[in-house]
């Protein structure tokens, strides 16, 4: 039997790789004495003028979450060429609707009025779940392309389809699971309608103002939308939303995707068509 000793663990692998350049925490506002950070992510290569840029926003269901967990999908993005913004947001239920919206635009805003290099006609938002959300509020505000997956759009309707069933928060360990893990069973009505109601502070008179396919209008900038079959979130409301982009003209492309998983879980299978919208919108 050997007395070697065990090899000492392999060293974590850095979420930001060598070829992305990531410069963190800029503020990009304060309210109530909030301070909102977002990250900056630089595609390799020199400095150009005329790249386009992309807003991507954190999910975590409006309550928790933040730009931390990003580098994954943003140094993906940046590496495809776009300076990516990656913005922390107010979350429930200390601040309820709209402030995480109210947050994103506002970081928006500060970059297209900022000293970064990107051309302000070809900006795009993209976020998962709450963030599939709030990329589909800024696309109704700004008119501007958004790529969402598993967002939740008609609050009102999940809520008052599912009132037989008590909210319930989950019982994972969401600290501890990567985005890609969480809420990777199916359906969990429960604790979907407890996110909700979060993201209203429990004041249903807010659900009609914050069902973001009820606003969709004939200036919302187009969409590409991801949802599983047989995920959290309803494939149901993601189908709702498509209806309501036809309804008011605007283009609205729906990939499915098979099985269980929720919004970053199925990267490998949604990237791909994400990518070539963005390609073709920008």
């Amino acid at each position: 039997m050997s007395n070697a000793p065990a090899p000492a663990p392999a060293p974590a692998a850095d979420p930001s790789p060598t070829d992305v350049a990531v410069e963190r925490d800029v503020t990009y506002g304060e309210v109530g004495g909030v301070t909102l950070l977002l990250d900056v992510y630089s595609p390799p290569g020199p400095v150009d003028d005329a790249r386009a840029a992309v807003v991507l926003v954190h999910g975590g269901g409006w309550f928790r979450g933040d730009k931390a967990k990003e580098p994954p999908l943003a140094s993906t993005l940046a590496r495809a060429g776009y300076l990516v913004f990656v913005p922390d947001y107010r979350e429930a239920p200390a601040h309820t609707f709209p402030a995480s919206r109210d947050d994103v635009l506002a970081a928006a805003t500060w970059a297209l009025a900022s000293g970064y290099a990107f051309d302000r006609a070809r900006v795009a938002f993209f976020g998962g779940s709450a963030g599939g959300n709030l990329v589909i509020e800024a696309a109704i505000a700004t008119g501007r392309p958004a790529v969402s997956w598993s967002g939740m759009f008609d609050l009102q309707h999940i809520i008052e389809s599912t009132d037989a069933t008590a909210s319930a928060p989950t019982t994972q360990d969401l600290d501890a699971l990567q985005s890609a893990n969480i809420d990777q069973t199916g359906p969990d009505v429960p604790f979907l309608r407890w996110t909700i109601l979060q993201e209203v502070g429990g004041d249903r008179s807010l659900l009609p103002a914050a069902s973001t396919n009820r606003h969709v209008v004939s200036t919302t900038g187009p969409a590409y939308l991801a949802n599983s079959l047989d995920e959290f979130v309803p494939v149901e409301d993601a189908m709702a939303l498509q209806r309501a982009y036809a309804d008011a003209g605007v283009a609205c492309t729906l990939q499915l995707v098979p099985g269980h998983h929720h919004a970053e879980g199925y990267t490998a299978q949604a990237i791909g068509g994400s990518l070539e919208f963005l390609r073709q919108v920008l």
